[in-house]
């Protein structure tokens, strides 16, 4: 009998990391028949800069400019960190907030520059995920996600990437108080899918992502 071959799903990203963690989700959750692969797994196209005002802009741009040029399925995520004695900021500018896009050591610096000041009752922040899929069939569905927490005054942890080790989420519902005030970047991988941002935007294209695993 033949293996029926497995859907490719392209993700627009070329962050190593968030590839892992993404792959890392669709397998807890079971989904077979998905191949993930990302942009530098393609043949190049041009892409349209990030220039949205939102999370959800960005991504929905990112997937259906990979969606065209592949043929693929596209899943993009646009993520970042809000911080609310910025005013929302840095937001969907998260990745280049110190200047240049991926500097995560220059954003942090800049970032904890700028909360110098800012008392411990002030320093809520969330970090949100938009993600977008994208098919070739023509659907689109865009979804968001947001988890809550704090930002401390120094770098904390070796996992992650990104803002993780200076953001300590709440203990809330899904934690069950198992984050014990450790930042994202003290968390292990399963304990971070479980709970971040991606994970609980992600949950709401589960069923997609099973109907393109069955089509394959």
């Amino acid at each position: 009998m033949t293996t029926p071959a497995a859907t490719t799903l392209l993700v627009a990203s070329r962050n190593a990391k968030k590839l892992t963690e993404l792959r890392r989700l669709v397998a807890s959750e079971g989904i077979s028949g998905v191949h993930i692969v990302g942009l530098d797994e393609v043949p190049p196209f041009p892409e349209t800069p990030e220039t949205g005002a939102t999370f959800e802009e960005n991504a929905l741009v990112k997937a259906v400019d990979g969606c065209a040029a592949t043929g693929f399925a596209c899943l993009a995520d646009d993520s970042g960190l809000e911080v609310d004695a910025l005013r929302g900021m840095p937001g969907v500018l998260s990745a280049r907030w110190a200047g240049r896009h991926g500097d995560d050591e220059a954003n942090l610096r800049l970032l904890l520059g700028q909360m110098s000041d800012v008392p411990a009752e002030r320093r809520g922040a969330a970090f949100v995920s938009a993600c977008a899929l994208v098919t070739p069939a023509g659907g689109q569905h865009v979804v968001r996600g947001e988890w809550r927490g704090r930002i401390v005054d120094g770098p904390l942890g070796d996992n992650g990437f990104g803002y993780d080790p200076i953001f300590v989420p709440d203990d809330d519902e899904l934690s069950g108080g198992s984050v014990a005030g450790r930042t994202a970047a003290q968390l292990s991988p399963a304990e971070k899918d479980a709970l971040s941002h991606r994970s609980r935007a992600l949950v709401h294209l589960l069923p997609v992502l099973r109907e393109l695993g069955a089509g394959s």
